[in-house]
């Protein structure tokens, strides 16, 4: 999504990767595809010792720790290339299985949670307390988190480069999971767990999610049920929705403040003497392009994404940073009932700059919250430029981001845009086109001998699966109402209404963002009203699914 992501905000914010500078992997969890705000700054802190440097998870969220004693990792070969035999290397993709409640000979499902595209140690949270374990503590099942090839330790080449990711796509990664279901062998179990002789029930979130529908779609002999959580199902390449849906779900007060600031701060752009001392204001008076620094203005509104029910891992950046561009200055507090750009509100600055003060707040968050991380012996050019080819080309395998841009770049898209409609109105800049979100893929993937980037990704490859129609037995679409991947899912704006019913749930969870209930605590009784109500659905549409797979086997 992670993902996520991801392009989401992804190369734009990937643009201070330099040689020997790894964006943590920690920050694609979740991004399903979406996630890559902050990649520049962990770049930083890959590259020197940046004291006090935060790094957001996609782009924030922190998942509680899971000790490896809890879930041993456990090693299924696999071939590199399944559908040719101009290779016949293999590789070694990494599990994690739960057996707490399995029962051997009831019949109970195995439960596999696909780890996207991240590590699957950032998914072991799931399996613990999660959705895995509810699941599993219901069916007296079996749970499995199934990391992703190409992610984590699941790395099945020397280096990143475009010839090697090429094993790196749909097919692939689809046909290893069912390779996996048909015959893997769990330590310690005497008894056959492969499908289709145990019923195998696939979860998803995200990017995850849309794979756990077409795992669905794909082999239906061997997926008995899939749960597909905010899956995006719907692969296009320009998604300016993303950032639309964060505008429509704010509140009205800091939606008016990022879409006035935004069309204050394109319009000053616009002005050549006026340029750089807006720049100047945010800290980056050094940063040549005005793409760069629109984008680098995207960093806070990653942090919506952030937000979680469970306060142990859900982020308050996103409110934090519009109350900031809320406060009047001098405690004058009547000045946030007048419109934006009266008289009264506006702040008169050095170098003929007159802007109203939700701007000058806005510079000043940047300033301290981003620009402030960049070393004292690196320019802001060098932070948070992206034109320069060179910071791309390191292909080593601690460059991470690598991978799921290639699939972004390839399959995905995903390249966030302001509108195309000059007219709507928008909380990201308008310098913000597809040429500039994009040039990350001939940037990072020059031709190889083998493999050739597309000039755009070929999201027929995801859409023809389904797209927002896709609908099958056992299968269930779960999404949040303000998650800004909803319009790529089955609950998109864009898709057809169906019906929900326990052979085909499709539910939507109030007030939810991203794939809310793949979150759980360990006496669920304790959850929130509305998650509490997601799990004990969820279970009752999974034991009834059992419940059909032990009536066919009687």
């Amino acid at each position: 999504m992670l993902p996520l992501a991801s392009l989401l905000l992804l190369v734009v914010a990937s643009g201070l990767l330099s040689a020997n500078a790894a964006p943590n992997r920690k920050l694609l969890h979740s991004m399903g595809p979406q996630g890559v705000n902050l990649w520049r700054l962990d770049a930083i802190q890959k590259s020197r010792p940046v004291s006090g440097l935060m790094v957001q998870d996609s782009p924030e969220i922190e998942m509680g720790a899971v000790s490896e004693s809890d879930f041993r990792e456990h090693w299924f070969t696999q071939p590199l290339d399944h559908f040719s035999k101009d290779t016949t290397d293999t590789f070694k993709q990494r599990y994690w299985i739960n057996t707490r409640h399995y029962k051997p000979g009831s019949g109970g499902p195995v439960i596999v949670l696909d780890g996207g595209e991240t590590s699957g140690e950032d998914r072991l949270p799931f399996l613990d307390t999660g959705i895995v374990e509810i699941l599993a503590k219901a069916t007296g099942g079996v749970g499995i988190v199934l990391e992703h090839r190409y992610y984590g330790e699941s790395i099945p080449v020397a280096n990143f480069s475009t010839d090697s990711l090429r094993w790196l796509n749909n097919a692939q990664s689809a046909e290893d999971s069912a390779n996996f279901m048909r015959k893997v062998k769990f330590d310690g179990f005497d008894e056959d767990l492969t499908a289709p002789k145990t019923p195998w029930i696939y979860y998803g979130g995200s990017y995850a999610g849309a794979r756990a529908a077409h795992m669905k779609i794909l082999y239906p002999d061997i997926v008995f049920g899939a749960i597909a959580s905010s899956g995006v199902t719907h692969a296009q390449i320009q998604y300016w929705e993303y950032m639309d849906t964060i505008r429509r779900a704010a509140t009205p007060e800091c939606s008016d403040h990022l879409v006035n600031s935004i069309n204050t701060i394109d319009t000053i752009l616009g002005i050549r003497k006026l340029k750089k001392p807006l720049k100047a204001l945010f800290g980056l008076a050094g940063l040549k392009h005005d793409q760069d620094f629109a984008s680098l203005l995207e960093t806070p509104l990653g942090s919506w994404q952030a937000k979680n029910w469970d306060p142990e891992v859900g982020s308050t950046k996103f409110d934090e940073f519009c109350e900031a561009l809320a406060k009047p200055p001098f405690g004058h507090h009547a000045l946030r009932d007048l419109p934006f750009g009266d008289d009264s509100r506006m702040v008169r600055l050095p170098g003929g700059l007159t802007v109203d003060f939700a701007v000058l707040n806005y510079a000043k968050y940047i300033k301290e919250n981003v620009v402030s991380r960049c070393p004292g012996d690196m320019s802001v050019e060098d932070c948070f430029g992206t034109f320069d080819d060179e910071k791309f080309q390191d292909i080593s395998l601690d460059q991470e981001w690598r991978a799921w841009i290639f699939q972004v770049c390839t399959e995905w898209g995903y390249f966030q845009t302001a509108p195309p409609d000059q007219k709507y109105p928008t909380i990201v800049s308008r310098l913000l086109t597809l040429e500039y979100e994009s040039k990350i893929c001939t940037q990072a993937y020059p031709p190889g001998e083998h493999f050739v980037v597309p000039l755009m990704p070929n999201v027929t490859i995801v859409n023809e699966l389904g797209d927002f129609d896709i609908a099958a037995d056992r299968l269930a679409i779960i999404d949040g109402e303000v998650d800004p991947w909803r319009p790529a899912t089955p609950h998109s704006e864009y898709a057809s209404d169906r019906e929900d019913t326990l052979l085909r749930p499709f539910k939507l969870i109030p007030n939810a963002v991203h794939h809310y209930d793949e979150y759980g605590l360990a006496d669920i009784q304790n959850e929130p009203a509305e998650i509490l109500k997601i799990h004990e659905e969820m279970i009752a549409f999974v034991q009834e699914w059992m419940e059909d797979w032990h009536a066919g086997r009687r």
